[in-house]
């Protein structure tokens, strides 16, 4: 049994002090970071670029015009998507494992959100996977003939855009738990998690105006886009550059088990 002046001498490290293994902190942050910029890669190029280049909103015509003009850029994105939804799996199980301890059930509804979004995008991709389909194979236009094919095309491109709009609900809610746990776990600045919650607010808002008031949804974008923006640059920015927090308790701070193992010696 340790004695009270082996215990008083006793230095407990902070979460990055002595510790260089696999589970380090500042690896576990850093790794989740590397898996958040191929996210950022691949889902901006996806859905920042692929889908808006081919999906024309009410347009049967041009849409399957696009596909059939960039199938190589459709199966792209389609493989863009895949590797989005598998890192962004990746990420949201690094960050639970960095964060669980600071607590449990709120970590646990980061990974659910996460999965509901990504369940989303790899349904997505099946459904612009399938698009291509319908507009290269001449079998479709035999049986519904060009414009019953081109019709079939916009559908499952209209699907495929809308399901996004609805991940983008779920992109926003796992933010939320991530901020509260950054910001109770004292290793990222209390400022990143206001701004991570202040970010899902911003997202689901914006799903809600692109279904109830479309026609201001383009302007209402612009505006509550800025807020995801700088939370989601501000989270990658901090586990790349940073990690977490080098804290070094003073010298002497002791667990309370230690304490009073120390004082009945």
């Amino acid at each position: 049994m340790a004695t009270r002046e082996e215990a008083n001498s006793t230095i407990i490290p902070g979460p990055t002090e002595g510790v260089t293994n696999m589970k380090s902190p500042k690896f576990l942050a850093r790794i989740a970071g590397v898996f958040y910029l191929i996210v950022g890669i691949t889902g901006g190029f996806s859905e920042g670029y692929v889908d808006p280049s081919i999906y024309v909103g009410g347009d049967a015509a041009a849409t399957a015009g696009n596909v059939l003009a960039n199938p190589e850029l459709v199966r792209i994105g389609v493989f863009a998507h895949l590797v989005d939804a598998t890192f962004f799996v990746l990420m949201a199980l690094t960050l639970y494992q960095l964060l669980k301890h600071v607590n449990k059930g709120v970590a646990r509804s980061m990974l659910v959100f996460v999965a509901l979004a990504v369940g989303i995008i790899a349904l997505n991709a099946v459904f612009l996977f399938e698009g291509l389909q319908v507009a290269t194979h001449s079998s479709y236009a035999a049986a519904f003939g060009t414009a019953g094919s081109n019709a079939l095309v916009l559908l499952l491109l209209d699907i495929q855009h809308f399901g996004t709009l609805i991940a983008q609900i779920f992109f926003g809610l796992w933010l939320a738990p991530m901020g509260y746990l950054a910001y109770k776990s004292g290793w990222f600045p209390k400022a990143l998690g206001i701004v991570l919650v202040l970010a899902t607010a911003s997202y689901v808002l914006d799903t809600c105006a692109a279904f109830l008031v479309p026609a201001f949804e383009k302007e209402m974008h612009l505006f509550l886009i800025i807020m995801p923006i700088i939370a989601e640059i501000w989270l990658l920015g901090y586990l790349l550059l940073v990690g977490v927090k080098t804290v070094k308790p003073a010298k002497g701070i002791l667990p309370a088990a230690v304490a009073i193992t120390g004082a009945q010696a």
